[in-house]
């Protein structure tokens, strides 16, 4: 099967409607796949649901689409970076499910795995419990019964990652802080498209150093990416 698309027009062509569930990797400004979220800007598909750690900032990222009212709803875990996340949500113009970050990492992993719930002790007792089935387990000290939550798999329509390199079958590597939610978000698209820094050819990647293998992954393409730094903090000169 041919992976490997020209550009990022070409690579959500056919895959973007109106109405989608979407799952983005990235985590904060890192890994963040910029070159398809830009594609989808130009495409023009709203009514969108987000589930990403973030919305990135006001004009990187996510944020981009919201500054275009393209986005109906976020499941994340951050908000505070974004000012215009911040307004639309306050102001009751954007839906909001917020996850502990966690929470979040595992519902997409579960959804990859064709696990549809689990059960998880975080946000026990908060209103991340609010309506949310509730069960004990012999899981304290000498037996001792404690309370969990289920939380839903995700299952989005399409998932849009970043890595740092892909060979032609889309075995993927990923870059330090990139790793965390990109492999889960890739996992639990019903199609999945990739942005990497480099291509490389099949059987050049050393298998063990592979952190998601190419059965997940249905499109790529290589792109020049924008070296961003979220918060940068300098001393002050002596």
């Amino acid at each position: 099967m041919k992976k490997i698309y020209p550009n990022a027009a070409a690579a959500l062509d056919g895959l973007l409607h109106d109405g989608m569930f979407i799952a983005a990797g990235g985590f904060g400004l890192c890994g963040i796949p910029e070159l398809l979220l830009s594609a989808i800007k130009d495409a023009g598909t709203k009514d969108l649901t987000f589930a990403s750690n973030n919305a990135g900032v006001d004009d990187f990222g996510i944020g981009i689409l919201l500054q275009t009212r393209q986005v109906k709803k976020m499941i994340s875990s951050y908000v505070g970076e974004n000012a215009e996340f911040m307004r639309q949500y306050l102001s009751g113009e954007l839906e909001l499910e917020f996850n502990p970050q966690g929470t979040l990492a595992e519902r997409m992993r579960s959804g990859g795995c064709g696990i549809p719930g689990f059960y998880t002790k975080t946000g026990v007792g908060t209103v991340i419990a609010d309506d949310k089935e509730h069960k004990d387990f012999p899981t304290g000290p000498d037996g001792a019964m404690e309370t969990y939550i289920m939380e839903n798999g995700i299952f989005a329509d399409l998932a849009i990652v970043k890595a740092w390199k892909a060979d032609e079958t889309g075995n993927l590597v990923f870059r330090k802080t990139a790793r965390n939610f990109n492999p889960p978000a890739a996992m639990c698209g019903k199609t999945c498209v990739v942005e990497v820094e480099e291509i490389v050819p099949t059987g050049s990647l050393d298998p063990d150093s592979i952190h998601l293998p190419g059965i997940y992954v249905h499109r790529i393409i290589q792109g020049d990416h924008e070296k961003r730094i979220e918060q940068r903090t300098v001393r002050e000169k002596a």
